[in-house]
């Protein structure tokens, strides 16, 4: 677990990263978030990043969940606000910990999550890996997913070509629990609490799929939503060279909710 300190807080930010990365590529956007008065609590989640165990490969979804949870106690040490953020797997992860545990925070920042994969296994490869979860579950493969897929921002590009933490593999356990975490998100939508909640998604998406997307959001019931589509992004719309715009929408959805009660 990390903790950046802004220097005149007026809430916290509980950041989580997406598949494949670590805490480690959101420098510039937890420097932004300080910038504006928001302390940042994040970390890696586990089989990602610095964490212990094997890389890319966990036993259960729920890990993560845990590890979110854990950073949500910190964050209300502070006893300000505390608003989720979540990018893709971490967007996912956010929805399925709220919707699980019921969490208490100000606000929801979801980032194209991943509610809908665009790039999945051929349907020979799928079924086998099924047989593979059930027999040898930490076996990895190569997950085939570039930086130029997810962004135009060449120093991200460049960065990501020689970053040993960048998962290149993953276990077939994890790709079939992130797998039923999406039927999960979708299947338990109407435990997603009232919230409010923000979506920004990248509307030039090569990753997740733009129109799941769409569906899960419209089909939450929550008294205040709201959603952003940035067509000519592509999936990390905080890396893309737009992305000032895209910070300015997440920072005013979070200050116009700081004095609102927790759900």
């Amino acid at each position: 677990m990390i903790v950046k300190h802004a220097d005149q807080p007026k809430g916290v930010i509980v950041a989580v990263h997406g598949a494949f990365e670590h805490a480690g590529r959101y420098e510039w956007l937890f420097d932004r978030f300080n910038h504006f008065g928001f302390h940042v609590v994040a970390g890696d989640l586990p089989g990602q990043g610095t964490t212990k165990g094997k890389r890319g490969h966990i036993r259960s979804f729920t890990e993560y969940i845990v590890t979110v949870l854990s950073w949500i106690d910190e964050a209300k040490k502070y006893d300000f606000p505390v608003f989720l953020f979540g990018h893709s797997m971490g967007g996912l992860t956010a929805i399925r910990t709220v919707q699980q545990h019921q969490t208490d925070v100000n606000g929801i920042i979801l980032s194209s999550p991943a509610l809908g994969m665009k790039n999945g296994l051929a349907r020979p490869v799928y079924f086998a890996s099924k047989l593979l979860n059930v027999a040898t579950p930490s076996i990895r493969f190569k997950t085939g997913v570039r930086s130029d897929m997810a962004t135009r921002n060449e120093g991200y590009k460049a960065h990501d070509v020689s970053d040993p933490l960048f998962l290149r593999k993953v276990s077939v356990r994890w790709y079939h629990e992130f797998e039923r975490a999406i039927a999960l998100a979708f299947k338990k939508i109407h435990k997603y609490p009232d919230i409010p909640t923000i979506l920004l998604q990248g509307g030039d998406d090569h990753l997740v799929d733009v129109e799941a997307v769409k569906e899960w959001f419209n089909s939450i019931d929550v008294s205040d939503k709201s959603i952003k589509i940035y067509e000519e992004l592509y999936h990390e719309i905080l890396n893309e060279p737009e992305r000032e715009l895209v910070l300015k929408d997440v920072i005013s959805f979070i200050d116009q909710h700081l004095n609102e009660d927790s759900v």
